[in-house]
Order: C-alpha cells, then sequence, then structure tokens
C-alpha cells in the first residue's frame, strides 16, 4: 500500500506516465472529481487502478515508508511552486487544489483501509 500511494504521488510529479484512456472512461473520470469534491466523498469503491500503480511484488516495508515520506516533500515542493500537470488521463484539467483534493483523498482511503 505505502508503495502504491508513493507511486500515485509520482503521476503529478511526471515521474510515471499513465497510458490515455478513451473518452468513456475520461468522461466517467471527470464527473468522479466533480462529484467528489461537491459531496467530500472518497475514492469510490472498487475503482479500477492503472496497471502501472499495482504493486505486486514484495516490498520492504521501511523502504517503502521512507520513500513515500520523499515523494510527499517532492510532492509538497511541487505543489507549492505551482508546477503540477494541468491535466490527468482520467480526471481531466486539473488546477492545484484539485491535484491536493484527489492526492489526499487517495492517501487518507488506504490509511483509513488500515487503520491509521
Amino acid at each position: 500500500m505505502l508503495r502504491h500511494c508513493d507511486y500515485v504521488l509520482q503521476v503529478p510529479l511526471e515521474k510515471i506516465n499513465l497510458p490515455s484512456v478513451n473518452l468513456l472512461f475520461e468522461t466517467i473520470g471527470m464527473i468522479t472529481k466533480i462529484e467528489m469534491q461537491i459531496f467530500n466523498n472518497g475514492i469510490p469503491r472498487n475503482m479500477p487502478t492503472f496497471q502501472k500503480l499495482i504493486i505486486n511484488f514484495e516490498c520492504d516495508f521501511d523502504e517503502s515508508k521512507e520513500k513515500l515520506f520523499m515523494t510527499l516533500d517532492e510532492y509538497w515542493t511541487v505543489f507549492e511552486n505551482g508546477n503540477l500537470p494541468e491535466k490527468h488521463v482520467l480526471f481531466g484539467v486539473m488546477k492545484e487544489e484539485d491535484w491536493g483534493f484527489l492526492e489526499y483523498k487517495h492517501l487518507n482511503h488506504h490509511l483509513k483501509q488500515f487503520g491509521i
């Protein structure tokens, strides 16, 4: 889970590039983003995950935790400097507030999943 969260944060840092999605999925993604912001919902249950973000190998807990903290620091610097991408392949046009909201919701989703 820590490595997965690290990978997700690497998307707005443009260290991981996600494949394009078709128009239908992009439309669903944009609607989901808006719905989560309006209703302050969390990540929908069983929401599909990009293959590049799935971790299906053993990870060292401490190493993954340290890497996540480093990536969070890097993300915060990029966020503060206003250098986040203007678009996400699934969620469409993104402002800094959109990135912050969705990254928070994603991380919170997984921390709650493990009772943290």
